[in-house]
């Protein structure tokens, strides 16, 4: 099933050999522009730089397609079943397809990398994140693109730019190394699956999101510097306000809540908040609230039953 590849054979031609039209923006311009959020994305994800790059300049025309500039959306993501959010309509495959719609570039780099977290995907993370020639190949083998010449075109954009110099010092990530044993984890919360230097360790939520489990009084700056994140992708993903410190010990993700929960229904306890289940499984907090068509702000009576997939009948 193609998932990518907007409008690939035109794309190929703008971003390989033509000269970008005036206020167009070149190939140059697109790495100098977005070569940090890459290599954050590659610290974040395990997903290197160069890739993301090559990707991004390929799939979105160097930044001037349509899908890039007015959804931001700068890897053709289309909105399957899964996505709820903002969305653009464009004729690709078929007429009138449904894009995913971002706020930022910043946030289709975000969903680029996540989507790369698949099952499908994982052996690349075996790969050295050096390896830009074999996660070009490997995209191609798992499905990613159905152009024969995919692995070549990458390859080729990353060495013409010599992208792979952004690869250097990006950390491997042992997190998304497969287990030997292959059985899935049916448990809550997964065991940890990635050690590095920091102090705090990080696990795989049921929901497929990385995370950590911090003590009260943490501080969002130091935990930001630890895992080379910005504080504001803490306050974002975990539905916090600007604070210093972290309120109560528990769960801080460090990927992007889900729009919806594994789980169908949950049961609300005495005094469980509405945000204590929105990270008990990983699901946004405003999609919680809208789910169970609730006001911002309103917190549930213990004994509620509350919808964390479908939103709940009139």
């Amino acid at each position: 099933m193609r998932l990518f590849g907007l409008l690939l054979s035109s794309l190929i031609s703008i971003s390989l050999l033509a000269q970008p039209a005036k206020g167009q923006m070149s190939q140059a311009e697109y790495i100098e522009t977005y070569k940090e959020d890459a290599i954050r994305e590659m610290n974040r994800s395990g997903v290197p730089a160069s890739i993301t790059l090559a990707q991004g300049i390929l799939e979105s025309g160097n930044g001037n397609s349509s899908l890039a500039r007015i959804a931001n959306n700068h890897f053709g993501i289309k909105c399957h079943s899964d996505w709820d959010g903002p969305t653009y309509i464009q004729d690709d495959d078929a007429k009138d397809e449904c894009f995913r719609k971002y706020k930022d570039p910043l946030e289709s780099f975000e969903d680029h990398s996540d989507f790369l977290k698949k099952p499908r995907y994982a052996e690349l993370f075996e790969l050295k994140i050096t390896d830009y020639k074999g996660w070009a190949h490997g995209l191609k083998k798992a499905g990613y693109a159905t152009n024969p010449k995919y692995p070549k075109l990458l390859i080729d954009i990353i060495e013409k730019n010599e992208l792979y110099q952004y690869d250097k010092g990006g950390k491997q990530l042992a997190s998304e190394k497969k287990s030997k044993s292959r059985k899935p984890n049916n448990s809550a919360m997964t065991a940890a699956i990635a050690k590095s230097s920091s102090s705090h360790h990080v696990q795989l939520s049921k929901n497929n999101i990385k995370y950590i489990e911090v003590k009260k009084g943490a501080r969002i700056e130091d935990l930001a510097h630890e895992f080379n994140m910005g504080p504001w992708q803490f306050y974002k993903y975990n539905d916090l306000d600007k604070i210093d410190r972290v309120a109560s010990d528990g769960i801080i993700y460090l990927q992007p809540k889900k729009s919806k929960a594994k789980e169908e229904f949950h049961t609300v306890a005495e005094g469980e908040s509405m945000w204590e289940i929105s990270q008990k499984y990983g699901i946004k907090l405003k999609k919680l609230y809208k789910k169970n068509r609730m006001l911002e702000g309103e917190e549930p009576k213990a004994g509620t039953k509350l919808y964390l997939r479908k939103k709940k009948p009139n």
